[in-house]
């Protein structure tokens, strides 16, 4: 055991209260994940200059995505849950696959969920697929890392039991009486800190000039960072450890890493933007 520990700092897990209304930190990460990535899309689009011209998205057509991927990160993060988690209990009881509000969602389907509503709506709006999936996981991260800070701040999704060597272990109220890993702020600063300024200077470098470029390196860096994060992330109690020690968080991490890497290929082979325009153009 730990020689020294940290006091976990207990929250109200309730952020807002006003009257009968009751506003929790996650869904105010959710609420922030949304409007900071639309926000940070919108610079994006206007930029010509990571482009290398228009974007092939209008400020107006990412506004009325918003919606489309908001309902797509419930619907898949819900169903993902139920899928992947605990299909046991929610076939016993399928009513309560339905009460959002006492939580259980995962990342993997709320990812699922996001490319379905990238598909259904390019395809009504006849906009390009990657283009679209680019400047969604561009900011995805700032999501991820409120996410992140909101597990922690309702102490849940901790981490595995810390030894001697992690001084900064904490006993979470809700984790027994060993001291864990913040495994939370470790998924924060990997999947959130870390990723987000990966995919922000591959932007300024012009990769989305390479449709699907971004998208791609999301992938599979996220499913790298999940990874390395399940190593010290204590596995949902209802399936525990699987084959080898694997948990479920890795095995859903390795297709989008096999995705990732295929898109990155494709993309890269297929040239940057500016210059298929030039070439269409007649110019060298």
């Amino acid at each position: 055991m730990p020689v020294l520990t940290i006091a976990f700092p207990v929250f109200d897990p309730i952020a807002i209260s006003i009257g009968p209304i009751a506003i929790r930190w996650y869904a105010l990460a959710y609420i922030g994940g949304i409007v900071l990535g639309w926000i940070y899309a919108r610079a994006l689009i206007k930029s010509e200059r990571l482009w290398g011209g228009p974007a092939p998205i209008t400020p107006l057509q990412l506004d009325d995505f918003i919606l489309w991927v908001t309902i797509g990160i419930i619907i898949g993060g819900r169903t993902g849950y139920v899928m992947f988690y605990n299909p046991a209990y929610f076939v016993q009881h399928p009513v309560d696959a339905l009460k959002l509000w006492e939580g259980g969602m995962s990342f993997h389907g709320g990812f699922l969920g996001c490319v379905a509503a990238v598909m259904l709506f390019c395809r009504k709006n006849q906009l390009p697929i990657l283009s679209l999936g680019d400047i969604t996981t561009a900011v995805a991260p700032i999501g991820i890392f409120l996410g992140r800070l909101a597990n922690f701040i309702n102490s849940e999704l901790w981490g595995r039991a810390a030894d001697a060597s992690v001084p900064w272990a904490m006993v979470f109220p809700n984790g027994g009486p060993l001291p864990r890993h913040p495994s939370q702020l470790y998924e924060a600063a990997l999947e959130g800190i870390l990723l987000f300024a990966v995919l922000a200077v591959m932007v300024r470098m012009g990769a989305l000039k390479r449709p699907g470029l971004i998208l791609g390196s999301f992938s599979a860096i996220y499913g790298l960072a999940r990874i390395a994060g399940e190593f010290f992330r204590e596995p949902d109690p209802q399936l525990g450890f699987l084959w080898g020690g694997l948990t479920m968080g890795m095995l859903l991490s390795v297709p989008m890493i096999l995705a990732g890497a295929i898109l990155i290929v494709a993309a890269w082979r297929q040239g940057a933007r500016e210059r298929i325009q030039g070439a269409a153009q007649g110019r060298p």
